[in-house]
Order: structure tokens, then sequence, then C-alpha cells
């Protein structure tokens, strides 16, 4: 049996146990992560975290968990999401609940917990279950909601379910599996309608006079930085939720110096936008992107182009792109991979109706795969 062992700022916690179990599974889970996400003030987050003693008092697991207020319709379809920003003109609160989710809220971790082989799966689902029905029940939140998992982690769906959680989709995520030892061996695996409408793009570009560079010491530029993604957070149709501070670019760049590091495009002397990379384990995150001015043109490609080229550069075996804008990142020969939550309400009356008005609420792409590269031989 594990006993849980509940924090309220990762400060509290020793970094050298946490760190020995979560980099296991990922730098984003990290005890310096968790403090500079903690440090940006985001939202109205509220952060847990919990240690898993087994009868020893030895540390066998760890996971993080948060409060935070979330539209319950985050993913409607567009004629749902004018109809709620109407109605939010004169109730803003409309649809919107605090909750506690399971997970870590500006990046993808799956599973959301890391443990060692002295554990099972099930032993930490169980265990934090009762931890966050107990945190709902004395706050009084009604929803917990467990994310992210993808594929791999589908084994987990029926431990959840005899908890009572329901398993329904999120924005799937994108990858690109990094086979190549240089960009060139890249775009000559590609098919031609690809490779030549890539190419296109990055003409415009560079005869427009766009250059990168990769940058590790960016916590200077954070306000900058900040102030660029809020042009594209402003503008996003398909999800909105954090709000990110100038405290994340500076945490991240000060915390994770020579793992966070940022893509920044000039045209000429003028930085346009950006791109925020974070290295972790073989994988290179593309976590954020920037930009100067919102408009309909080439950049955006070029800067996702950019990405694939450092991660091709940087060594890495795999990059993550990240939700949205799909079709710019498949066409670069990413895919897209389903992202699955597990939901349920703290009280066990009304939880039979959380899946159900979930699904009814929210409507999530399904983008299809794409031939972009040639057969391999």
């Amino acid at each position: 049996m594990l006993t849980p062992e509940v924090f309220d700022s990762i400060e509290q916690v020793p970094r050298d146990a946490w760190n020995a179990l979560a980099l296991r599974q990922s730098r984003a889970m990290s005890w310096e992560f968790w403090r500079v996400v903690e440090a940006a003030r985001m939202n109205d987050f509220r952060y847990f975290h919990v240690v898993f003693r087994n009868a020893d008092a030895r540390p066998v697991a760890v996971a993080s968990f948060y409060s935070i207020t979330t539209d319950i319709a985050i993913f409607a379809p567009a004629p749902l999401r004018m109809l709620l920003g109407a109605v939010r003109r004169v109730w803003p609160g409309f649809f919107k609940l605090r909750m506690l989710e399971w997970g870590t809220p500006i990046t993808l971790s799956s599973p959301p917990f890391a443990r060692d082989d002295s554990v099972r799966d099930d032993e930490v689902i169980e265990a934090m279950h009762e931890v966050l029905r107990g945190t709902a029940r004395r706050q009084g939140q009604l929803l917990l909601v467990v994310r992210d998992f993808e594929p791999s982690q589908q084994g987990l769906r029926g431990r959840f379910a005899r908890l009572g959680y329901h398993w329904t989709d999120s924005l799937p995520n994108t990858y690109l599996e990094l086979r190549w030892r240089s960009v060139d061996d890249y775009l000559g695996s590609m098919r031609s309608y690809y490779r030549s409408k890539v190419l296109k793009h990055l003409k415009r570009n560079r005869e427009a006079g766009v250059r990168h560079e990769l940058v590790r010491d960016f916590a200077a530029l954070a306000p900058v930085l900040q102030a660029q993604w809020m042009v594209v957070h402003e503008h996003a149709k398909e999800f909105q939720r954090e709000v990110l501070t100038p405290a994340l670019y500076a945490g991240l760049a000060e915390e994770l110096s020579g793992d966070a590091m940022v893509l920044l495009f000039h045209r000429g002397e003028q930085l346009v936008g950006h791109a925020l990379l974070l290295r972790d384990g073989d994988m290179l995150r593309w976590l954020y992107v920037g930009r100067e001015v919102s408009a309909h043109d080439s950049l955006y490609l070029y800067v996702a182009f950019s990405v694939v080229q450092t991660a091709i550069e940087l060594g890495a075996r795999r990059l993550e792109m990240g939700l949205t804008t799909y079709d710019i990142k498949l066409d670069l020969g990413a895919e897209a991979v389903p992202v699955r939550v597990a939901l349920r309400a703290a009280w066990g009356l009304i939880n039979p109706f959380v899946g159900l008005g979930y699904q009814l609420l929210n409507k999530v792409p399904s983008p299809g795969a794409r031939q972009v590269f040639k057969a391999r031989s």
C-alpha cells in the first residue's frame, strides 16, 4: 500500500528524491521544470505535488496535479463557440468550472506519473485517485481530469474505468520520427509534391530576408517573446487556455539552461518571431511559437521547417511538434497521434453524465495520415 505525501509547492519537495523518479519519465516532470511553472504565475493555477512512499517509507512514485478554472467546452465547434461567446458577454463564467487536473499544464507527459519498478501502475493510479477525490471534495471542485494518454498508454484505460473515469478524446499531438543525418537527407526523402511545396515557401522567406538563429541565453528577451506569443494566442482558433508570462520564458532560460532554447526569426534586423524548444532526453519538444504580427504568409512554414532542421542538427531522435496547426506539420512529415483524457465527477451521483456531456460539448479534429516520404527500400 502506498502512502501519499502532498506538497503545495515544489520548493517543499526534496529535489534529489523527486528527480530520481521524475526524470525517468520526462524533463517536463522535473523539479526544475515545476519550479519554473509555479513561479510563472499563469492564470489561476494552484499546484500540488505528491510523493508516494512504500511500507519502508522509501519514495517509489511521484505525480503532480493542479486546480484551474477551465472552459468545459474548451474544444467546442465554431458555432457553439460563437454562441458561448455571446452568452459570456453577459455571464463571463458561463460553462467555466474550477477543476482538478492530474498532469502537466503546458506540455504532455504520458502517463502523468513516474514510478520505480517496485510498484505497479494500478497502485499509483488508485492511490492518486484517492488524493484527487479527497482534495476535490475539500475544495469544492466538481470535475477530475487526468491528462494525457497517448496510444502506448491505452492499457491504462481499464484501470481508470474501474474507478469510474470516462475515457474521451483530446487534441491530437504531432510527432516527427527523425531518421535523417542532415536536412538535405530529410528533403531528399520527401515525395516531389511536398518537397517542392516546402522549397517554394523557403525561397519566399529567404528572398524576404528572413533568417533564424538558435539561442540558449534568452532570459533578457522574455518580455518580447511573451508579447509575440500573445499575438498568436489571441488569434488561436482551436485552443486557448493558459496565458504565458515573461517569467515562464525567463525561468526556462535560467533553470533549464542548455535544455531550453529559442529559435529567433529575423527579417533584416527586425525580430519577427520565435519558437520555444525544450530538449527532453532524445526528444526535442516544440513548446510554443510567437510572432510580431499576425498574418497569412509563409513565415509559419519557415518556422516549422527550421524547428525540424534544428532537431536534426541537434541529433534528436524524435520531434514533438505539438497541438493545432496540423496541416503544415503534416506537410512536413509529422504524424498526428491521438490523445485521450480520463474524466470523472468528484461525486458519484452525477458521474454517469460527465462523459456524455463532455462529448456533446467538444469536438476534436482527426487529421488523416499523409504520404510525405518516399517508400523506404
